[in-house]
């Protein structure tokens, strides 16, 4: 049962880290240095607790606050910072599923792979639906649309660690978005084409 319920955690977190990666990671992180339903302590994975890896996770915050601030949303979601913040996503969802599995005392390679699965679920579900979110808000509102998001991710990887079955709702929710988006996109071109 532990097993289960180290990958259902895992599953949640690496998700949540797809949605924004820095703030849910500094949240496990911090959970994790408490003792509070995680610990990383005597594995290999300790250093996600650690204050090195959260400060890093901290500054993480601060720069993508500072780039949404003074970029352009388009340059956010399809410039060299969306890579950046994707490959980021993908590389801690994979280090806090596999710490999740490791504190257990299990084998970590399946965390790896399936927290950059989950993660790029939770980036694949979000990237469109916020640029669609963003095009139909006015620019006061859509300036607090990251508040609302980095809340979200944060709850949902939070709930995922005290709560772990909350972690499988978080990826079948991703998954409906991303799939439901996509929907939306081909009946837009499906309506374009009529229209020639």
């Amino acid at each position: 049962m532990h097993l289960v319920f180290d990958i259902f955690q895992g599953i949640g977190v690496a998700a949540a880290v797809g949605i924004r990666p820095f703030l849910p990671a500094l949240g496990v992180g911090a959970l994790a240095a408490g003792d509070v339903q995680i610990d990383f302590k005597h594995t290999d994975f300790s250093f996600l607790q650690g204050a090195p890896f959260l400060l890093v996770m901290v500054l993480g915050i601060v720069l993508v606050a500072l780039a949404e601030r003074r970029l352009s949303a388009e340059k956010l979601e399809r410039g060299p910072i969306a890579v950046v913040l994707a490959g980021a996503a993908l590389a801690i969802g994979a280090l806090l599923f596999a710490g999740s599995l490791c504190r257990g005392h299990y084998v970590t390679w399946p965390g790896f792979i399936g927290g950059v699965v989950c993660a790029a679920v939770g980036i694949l579900a979000t990237r469109p639906l916020l640029a669609r979110v963003r095009a139909r808000l006015d620019a006061t509102t859509a300036a607090s649309l990251p508040l609302f998001v980095e809340g979200g991710a944060l709850l949902a990887a939070l709930l995922s660690v005290v709560a772990p079955p909350v972690g499988v709702v978080v990826l079948a929710l991703l998954l409906w978005l991303a799939i439901a988006g996509r929907g939306r996109g081909e009946q837009k071109y499906a309506g374009l084409r009529i229209l020639r």
